[in-house]
């Protein structure tokens, strides 16, 4: 089998080398499960043959859509599974998902059959930031709970005692995860005047850290001192479930947890369970294990300002991720070096 992932074997006579002979290389097939922003699509159709699914998630009919395909864009809405990667058919060179995140694909199966993998970092770092915020804000302020008031038509008028929520100016932040978000997180918190509370595994690499962050020895250390938690880990099988009760119970009580990174961070019931008794003050998520579906519990449970998965939801940002993919793919398809190939032996 031949391994793609430096980019179309030129020694194997590839068709999308340029050549000296008068017919001009074929152009490339790419198959993408949902539909694209404009600007996406026309560069896509600038260099290849593009296939648009209406938000197919389906493995199996997406499998069959793959056939004579040579790239395949998902999202991770699509669960690329070691059995789905097997079944790809030969013709398929190079997989994309349309996000910075990609729990949802078998980097080892992906690595096993010799695929190049591209997501989409850097161009939704401020929009993901943003909305963290929106949320810290809106679980704080009670504004889920304001908004339902307002358009129900129960608010009788202003009391002293009416949807009283949780100061943010002056507080402390705990940042969980400080890549790129979390980095973006904490610099807004410096115009509320919060102290920000962060762990790194090798401290000392990367930006320096600005004067109002600093760090603890260990992330259940930053979660004990923390008035507002933000989550900004990856999900994998060492951080599936890493809310949990035992975490929660050592929290300040009344704290605030925010979550933009994935739903599988935080087991749910014991977040439900935490709300109901108030050791968690209140939630603000935009991520929900088993996405689309949210369970009862937490659509059920008190104090929380739930958004589904707009992080990245700008023009600016959704334009940005599926030009970065398009232009790794051009440069996969022309032999020359894509800038977001994801390292699947890691």
């Amino acid at each position: 089998m031949i391994d793609r992932r430096a980019g179309p074997n030129k020694d194997q006579g590839n068709q999308f080398v340029p050549s000296d002979q008068a017919a001009p290389p074929a152009r490339p097939k790419i198959l993408a499960t949902y539909p694209m922003p404009a600007r996406v699509v026309e560069k896509l159709r600038s260099f290849a043959d593009l296939t648009v699914l209406d938000g197919e998630t389906d493995p199996q009919r997406v499998l069959d859509r793959c056939l004579g395909m040579d790239a395949l864009i998902c999202t991770l809405m699509t669960k690329v599974s070691a059995d789905f990667v097997e079944r790809l058919p030969e013709s398929v060179r190079i997989l994309a998902t349309y996000s910075v995140g990609y729990d949802h694909v078998d980097l080892k199966a992906v690595d096993g059959r010799g695929l190049p993998f591209i997501n989409t970092p850097d161009v939704l770092t401020e929009a993901t930031a943003d909305i963290a915020w929106l949320l810290l804000l809106g679980a704080a302020r009670r504004g889920w709970e304001a908004q339902s008031m307002l358009r129900e038509g129960r608010w009788i008028g202003w009391e002293p005692t009416q949807l009283v929520g949780a100061d943010v100016y002056g507080k402390t932040l705990g940042v969980l995860g400080f890549g790129r978000i979390g980095r973006a997180v904490a610099r807004r918190a410096a115009g509320f005047g919060m102290k920000v509370l962060t762990f790194q595994r090798r401290p000392g690499s990367g930006e320096p850290l600005p004067d109002h962050v600093e760090l603890r020895g260990s992330l259940d250390e930053v979660l004990a001192e923390s008035d507002f938690v933000s989550l900004h880990l990856p999900l994998s099988e060492q951080t599936s479930g890493w809310l949990n009760a035992a975490r929660i119970a050592t929290m300040r009580r009344g704290a605030i947890v925010v979550n933009t990174a994935r739903g599988g961070l935080i087991d749910e019931a014991a977040l439900a369970d935490a709300l109901g008794s108030g050791q968690i003050g209140a939630a603000g998520l935009d991520v929900f294990v088993g996405e689309p579906n949210v369970s009862e519990t937490i659509l059920a449970a008190p104090n929380t300002y739930l958004l589904p998965h707009v992080g990245s939801a700008t023009s600016s940002a959704r334009d940005g991720m599926g030009l970065s993919l398009a232009s790794d793919l051009e440069a996969f398809f022309a032999g020359r070096p894509m800038v977001s190939q994801v390292d699947t032996a890691a």
